[in-house]
Parts: structure tokens; C-alpha cells; sequence
């Protein structure tokens, strides 16, 4: 009895002290997966509302904190996570590294998340949530009563400093630790977006931060930063968040695109069609992204010269992405197609994502958004883009790299199910928006009158909404009828990158010599060319690991009790908090960590037994 409890102990130690980026991929993926049920379930309390008209499901009030909380939940703490459980566990892997540059940051990253997230949710329970929509837009957001609006800004700041710092972690990664061989231009694509990725929150959640921290003091210690009759201004904060807002849309869309590079190529047995210029693709939607953020402006009031310019630049961004969508589409040319669950996802990506394209590209030309604007249209536009980009990339990954993550495979059968009900149920929910939109029915309303031709339309969305809630269901069984699946998991797709030339599961020190990297699709080309095994770049030697550490979680409690001390604005819970906080930070820069080695004979064994 006591052997079984000091094992469970260890194991769950052993866990919330980790610094493995493969362990804190797993765990971003399940706390992502847990935020994305709750913002799940709010989206399914919106749709029984808006079921028919004049309905009373929900309160006014209630509806607004659930349609504030489920945009924010969706955006910052289910699809950014659920993206970042991929990039931690397999970009390492696809560069031939042992770990991310500075592991333990990343466990501290993801605490931060997860923290963030739950000070966020825990408003629900403290007399309300936030109310004013997920961009918390003032005087809306500043004369916000109760609590709700400071634990939006105390949740988002603390899960936002975790994203800032797994942004640095994966670039100084990136740039510093690729295996021998592997320049820029010979890494996969799903490592390139990654990197533009990284770029793009390293500038982007500055202005967030500073959005934020203007807003904690208007509302919490009397500011007037955007109180008019003070002289502040309001659209200021408009500005500061779109700066932000319009780059983390392609924060949440580039790590799809490489996703979907990844998984198109490997199941059209061909070498991505266009590589180069993919690349360079990237880095200029990366680049673009920074230039259009005003087109959410259109309506404000900036004047014609300012509208003009915004609508050339959201034009001019759908260019690289058209490159992208041709060069998909040449790949699949005259390719063995295998029409697996993971490449049904990308395959209803190509033509789900253009149409959110075509209705973005409508939204860009200013006089028309006059008439678009606050409208179901663009609700339509913007899901088709998340849900038909991002979410179908995080399935697709999910099916695609569940063997690796975790040693078995999941039910093709049971995810072809899943696949065809929710990709109907998401256009049954949002194609009819467009409609409602074009009608004249205005976003963020709790209910609509009878009479007026939006009943039929309104029902329809509801009931695609439940198709894609059974759906998901359908994805969480498969999760555990599958784990008998642990037959062919080592390359069960005949994978073209490094990731999956390692072992299934996979080994902490990922690789026991350091690969050489002779090619881009550096494992095809060894399988194709070589003798099927990668090259070495070094002898096998003993390997240096760094230690687990409970500190990341001591420093993120003392944030988050801090934060509790701003939202009641009591200094002595601040005080204590940050006391915590570095006091644990202290102790982290005087105690070094000398890791720990796995000697050869050990590597040796594991090899043996991997084989």
C-alpha cells in the first residue's frame, strides 16, 4: 500500500515538476482541450438562446458574461494552448534538439497559462463574469460593474506573460539548437510557421499588455486613460487592442498552416510543392499582419485617407495566403492521396478557409463594411476563419501526431465519424450566418424579434451547433476505445521529418546522438537515399539533462494571489503575493542547477529495447 501511494506520489510530482518539453506539451494540450470544452459549452448555451426568437434560456446579463467569456476562453485559452501543445512536443524533435532552449521557462510558461486561465473562470463564482466582449472595448469595459472586467484584465495579464515567454523560448530554440545540417531553408514547414509565429507574439502582446494595464488603471486605481470627460480617448484602446488583436489572428492560423504543409505532403507522398516560397509566404502574412490592424475600424470614424490605406493592405495580405492555398493544392497534384482522418481535416481546411477568405476580403473594402459591420456576416466570416483554419489544423494534428505524443493510434473508423459530422455541423452553424448578417441581424444580442425572417435560419445554426457538440463527444471516446491501438506506432504514416525517427513513446533525451541532417525531409530522404536510419553528427556519449523544478508553480501562485490583491485592491494580499513571487525567484538565482547525466550504458539499453 505504501509502495502504491509513494509511486503515485512520485508520478504526480514528477509531473508538476517537469521542464520536458514533451510532458508540458501534453499537459497544454489537455488544459487547452479542458478551456476549449467550457468555451464549448458556452457556445452551446448562446445557440439554445438564439433557438427561436424572444427566447428566455438565459438572462441578458447572463448571455453577455457568457458570450464575453466564451470568445475570450476560445481565443486565448483553448486554440493559442492547443497550438503550443504541438510546438513544444514536436518542433524539439523535428530540429534534432534534446529539449527547448531554456526549459525552465517553458514549464513556467505553461503554469502561467494555466493559472491565468483558471483566475479568469474563477469570476463566474465571485459575482459575475466579464461582460463587455472578449475585446472588453471602453467606456464599455470601464464602467463594467462588479468584479468581472478585473479578472479579464488580472487573468489575461498572467496567462499573456506565460504566451511572451514560450514566444522567446521556441525563437532562441529555433535559432540556436537545430541539428547539424538542418539551415533555415531545410526546416519543416510546421517548425518555419512556428518561428513567424514566435515573432509575432514577441510583438504583438506588448500592445495587449500595455491595453491592459491602461484599462487595470481606469478601473482600479481611478485613471482616466479613456475617460472622455477627462480628457481621455476611447478609441486609443481600440488601436492598442487591434495591434495586438488583428497579428494573434495569425498567431492562431500559421501553426495550422504548418500543420497542414506537414500532414498534405506526408499523405500525398510528395515533397511540399513550392517550399521556398511557402517560406517566404510566411514571413511576408507574418510581416503584413502588423499593417491592417485599423480594418476592425472601418466604422470609427478615421476618415477616408486611413480607410483606404487599411483596405489596400487586408487586401494585399489574402496574396502569400493564395500562394499557400495553390501550393497545398499542387502538392496534392498527381500525389498518392491517402485519405486518412488527419488529411480529411486538411483537405475540408482548403476549401472552409477560402471561404472565409472571400467574406474577409468583402470585410476589407470599407464602404461595404459600413453595412457588414456588427453583423452575424461578420460572426460567419471570423468562425469560418478560426474554425475552418485553426481548429481543423488542431484536429488534424491531433490525429496525426496522437502516436507519438502517446503511443497509440487513434480510431480511423470512429474519427471519420467524427470528421463528417463536424465539419457538416460547422457549416450548417455558420453558413446561414452570412445570411442573418446580410438580413440586418446585429451581433452580441441576447434576442430577436419574430416576424422578421430570422426563425428558420437561427434554428438551423443551433442545430449544427449540436451536431459539432455530439461530434466532439465522438473525439473524447476515441480517446479511450483507441489505447488498445499500439501496433505500427514508431512511423505509422511514413513520416517525412525528424520527429518521427525517434522512438514511440519517445525517450526524455529525444535523440541518443544528435542527428546530421543531409536534406530537407531530413527521415524521407534517409529512407529513401540512405539505409533508412538517420546519420549521426556526434559519438554516443553520456547526456546531460537539466532537473524538475516546483518553482515555476511557487512564482505563478505568487502572481496570481498578487492579482487577487489588485482586483480587491487590498495591498497587503499584493504584498504577499509578490513576497512569494520573488521570494521564489530568489531562490531560483542563487540555487544552480547542475542537471543530471544518463550514462551511455543506459542509452545503450533503452536503444535495445526501443529496437
Amino acid at each position: 500500500m505504501s509502495n502504491s501511494s509513494t509511486s503515485k506520489k512520485s508520478v504526480l510530482w514528477d509531473w508538476l515538476t517537469t521542464v520536458d518539453h514533451k510532458k508540458i506539451g501534453i499537459m497544454y494540450f489537455f488544459g487547452g482541450l479542458f478551456f476549449f470544452t467550457i468555451a464549448g459549452l458556452e457556445a452551446m448555451l448562446m445557440r439554445i438562446q438564439l433557438m427561436f426568437p424572444e427566447m428566455s434560456f438565459l438572462h441578458e446579463q447572463t448571455y453577455n458574461e457568457v458570450l464575453t467569456m466564451h470568445g475570450t476562453t476560445m481565443l486565448f485559452l483553448a486554440a493559442m494552448p492547443l497550438f503550443f501543445a504541438f510546438m513544444n512536443f514536436v518542433v524539439p524533435l523535428q530540429i534534432g534538439a534534446r529539449d527547448v532552449a531554456f526549459p525552465f521557462i517553458n514549464s513556467l510558461g505553461f503554469w502561467l497559462f494555466l493559472f491565468g486561465g483558471l483566475l479568469l473562470n474563477l469570476s463566474w463564482f465571485t459575482g459575475g463574469a466579464p461582460d463587455a466582449g472578449w475585446t472588453a472595448y471602453a467606456p464599455l469595459s470601464t464602467t463594467s460593474a462588479g468584479h468581472g472586467l478585473d479578472y479579464y484584465i488580472m487573468g489575461l495579464q498572467v496567462s499573456g506573460a506565460g504566451t511572451l515567454m514560450s514566444g522567446i523560448n521556441f525563437l532562441v530554440t529555433i535559432v540556436n539548437m537545430r541539428a547539424p545540417g538542418m539551415s533555415m531553408m531545410r526546416m519543416p514547414l510546421f517548425t518555419w510557421t512556428t518561428f513567424v509565429t514566435s515573432m509575432l507574439i514577441l510583438f504583438a502582446f506588448p500592445a495587449l499588455t500595455v491595453g491592459l494595464l491602461l484599462l487595470m488603471m481606469d478601473r482600479i486605481f481611478g485613471g482616466a486613460f479613456f475617460d472622455v470627460a477627462m480628457g481621455g480617448n476611447v478609441v486609443i484602446y481600440q488601436h492598442l487592442f487591434w495591434i495586438f488583436g488583428h497579428p494573434e489572428v495569425y498567431i492562431l492560423i500559421l501553426p495550422a498552416f504548418g500543420i497542414f504543409s506537414e500532414v498534405i505532403s506526408t499523405f500525398a507522398k510528395k515533397r511540399l510543392f513550392g517550399y521556398s516560397a511557402m517560406v517566404f509566404a510566411t514571413m511576408i502574412i507574418g510581416f503584413l499582419g502588423f499593417m491592417v490592424w485599423a480594418h476592425h475600424m472601418f466604422t470609427v470614424g478615421m476618415g477616408p485617407i486611413a480607410n483606404a490605406i487599411f483596405a489596400v493592405a487586408t487586401m494585399a495580405i489574402a496574396v502569400p495566403t493564395g500562394i499557400k492555398i495553390f501550393n497545398w493544392l499542387l502538392t496534392l497534384w498527381g500525389g498518392r492521396i491517402r485519405f486518412t482522418v488527419a488529411n480529411l481535416f486538411a483537405l475540408a481546411f482548403i476549401p472552409s478557409f477560402v471561404m472565409g477568405g472571400v467574406t474577409g476580403v468583402q470585410l476589407a473594402m470599407s464602404a461595404a463594411d459600413y453595412q457588414f459591420h456588427d453583423t452575424y456576416f461578420v460572426v460567419a466570416h471570423f468562425h469560418y476563419v478560426i474554425i475552418g483554419g485553426s481548429v481543423f489544423g488542431i484536429f488534424s494534428a491531433t490525429f496525426y501526431w496522437w502516436p507519438k505524443m502517446f503511443g497509440y493510434r487513434l480510431s480511423e473508423s470512429l474519427g471519420r465519424w467524427f470528421f463528417w459530422l463536424f465539419l457538416i455541423g460547422f457549416h450548417l452553424t455558420f453558413f446561414v450566418q452570412h445570411f442573418l448578417g446580410l438580413i440586418g441581424m446585429p451581433r452580441r444580442v441576447a434576442s430577436y424579434l419574430d416576424g422578421q425572417g430570422l426563425n428558420e435560419m437561427n434554428f438551423i445554426s443551433s442545430m449544427g451547433a449540436f451536431m459539432m457538440a455530439f461530434a466532439f463527444i465522438l473525439l473524447v471516446i476515441n480517446v479511450f476505445v483507441s489505447r488498445k491501438n499500439t501496433d505500427d506506432v514508431q512511423d505509422p504514416w511514413d513520416g517525412r521529418t525528424l520527429e518521427w525517427a525517434t522512438t514511440s513513446p519517445v525517450q526524455e533525451y529525444n535523440f541518443a546522438q544528435t542527428p546530421l541532417v543531409r536534406e530537407l525531409d531530413a527521415f524521407w530522404h534517409e529512407k529513401q537515399f540512405g539505409d533508412g536510419r538517420m546519420k549521426a553528427a556526434e559519438p554516443l556519449d553520456d547526456i546531460h539533462m537539466p532537473n524538475g523544478s516546483i518553482l515555476p508553480i511557487i512564482i505563478t501562485t505568487g502572481l496570481t494571489v498578487a492579482s487577487f490583491g489588485v482586483i480587491y485592491s487590498t495591498w497587503s494580499i499584493i504584498i504577499l503575493g509578490l513576497l512569494i513571487n520573488f521570494g521564489a525567484m530568489f531562490v531560483r538565482s542563487i540555487k544552480e542547477d547542475h542537471g543530471y547525466h544518463i550514462p551511455v550504458s543506459e542509452i545503450k539499453r533503452e536503444q535495445g529495447e526501443g529496437k
